[in-house]
């Protein structure tokens, strides 16, 4: 990747967007995407959608959900302490001795808190064994008393993980939030790639940066709606198992590295994946196959059954250690999976067919 676009992934993850709360991230998204498209527009919920080549008759949608799994405030004790709940499928297991970021509804706002427990010096040998809940964890902000916390936080207040970008070897980076940053962050590639490559496009496009996947893929839900695309591809990001004790036998060989994912199952329009295997094979851009038997959890689900129905398919990009504040991806699978999408989208004619048989 080039710089410029290396330094809008790193900000795009760094920009705190828990389910719900998804604005400044959005807002960062539409102002590097705009220049691609020939429209952009915000829906109710929040989703950016980019357009190229609208007048098209065949259109095909893009999606890739910017929300992150996050925490929210639910009260604070008079001693100035902060319980929560989670935001999406947060494990309390990572949380004990991590730093927060509150979202405030003042961008320039930085209100931080570490996530405590007691400590272990003080638990009996049989509490140490025992599991425990996000309910025996607690934010602490510094604060006193209930009302200094008050004037920081209030009830419904979200709040994100802190964790920088980490480069690692071979090409590997850790950061929280890849699920599903990285998958808005190739729908924004993908429009600029087909942007300057216009006069090879045949469909138009709508490339939609999606809210809320993480408690339901509602964002991707309404916004399937209200385009009526013919196909859909959803990005994001799926089990890398290649780190000790992963289960191939569940989630497929996958490793970091090796390209994207591509899957097969009841979710995924046959004609389409085959129109992305076929691209990959003739661009030898490397892939790797995991099987989805049901529904998948993301936003392809949706997409697939909105109005009458769509051709669905989804790439997804190698992800270790996913819904904690230090996933990993390598970079190469992401440019991998760019070319991939863009490549597939420029070799449709102008009405494809992706009826089975």
């Amino acid at each position: 990747m080039d710089k410029k676009a290396t330094a809008f992934l790193r900000k795009l993850l760094q920009t705190n967007t828990p389910s719900g709360f998804e604005v400044e991230g959005q807002k960062l998204w539409k102002e590097r995407t705009a220049p691609f498209c020939d429209s952009i527009a915000v829906d109710v919920h929040g989703n950016v959608t980019g357009i190229v080549k609208p007048e098209a008759p065949c259109h095909i949608m893009l999606a890739g959900h910017c929300d992150e799994i996050g925490l929210m405030v639910t009260d604070i004790s008079k001693d100035g302490f902060v319980s929560f709940a989670a935001i999406g499928g947060v494990d309390a297991s990572v949380l004990p001795g991590s730093k927060v970021l509150f979202v405030s509804e003042k961008s320039d706002a930085k209100i931080y808190g570490v996530i405590g427990r007691r400590a272990i010096h003080l638990m009996q040998n049989d509490e140490r064994k025992k599991g425990f809940e996000i309910r025996d964890l607690w934010i602490d902000i510094g604060a006193k008393t209930e009302r200094e916390a008050r004037k920081l936080v209030y009830v419904g207040m979200p709040a994100c993980l802190v964790s920088e970008w980490c480069e690692l070897l071979n090409n590997c980076v850790a950061s929280k939030a890849w699920d599903d940053k990285v998958g808005s962050f190739i729908v924004s590639e993908v429009l600029r790639i087909l942007s300057s490559r216009r006069s090879e496009l045949l469909v138009g496009v709508c490339g939609v940066s999606t809210v809320q996947e993480e408690i339901g893929s509602r964002g991707a839900m309404t916004a399937s709606f209200a385009l009526n695309p013919r196909a859909g591809i959803a990005v994001d990001v799926g089990f890398a198992t290649d780190a000790p004790g992963d289960d191939k036998k569940i989630s497929g060989n996958v490793k970091l590295g090796k390209g994207p994912i591509l899957h097969r199952g009841a979710n995924f329009n046959i004609p389409l994946v085959k129109l992305l295997e076929k691209t990959a094979a003739e661009h030898k851009i490397p892939v790797q196959w995991t099987a989805e038997p049901g529904a998948s959890p993301t936003d392809a689900d949706v997409m697939q059954i909105a109005r009458s129905g769509m051709a669905a398919a989804l790439v997804s990009i190698p992800a270790r250690y996913m819904h904690t504040p230090v996933e990993v991806i390598s970079l190469d699978d992401i440019e991998h999976a760019v070319k991939l999408i863009s490549e597939t989208i420029l070799a449709m004619p102008v009405d494809p067919d992706f009826i089975p048989f």
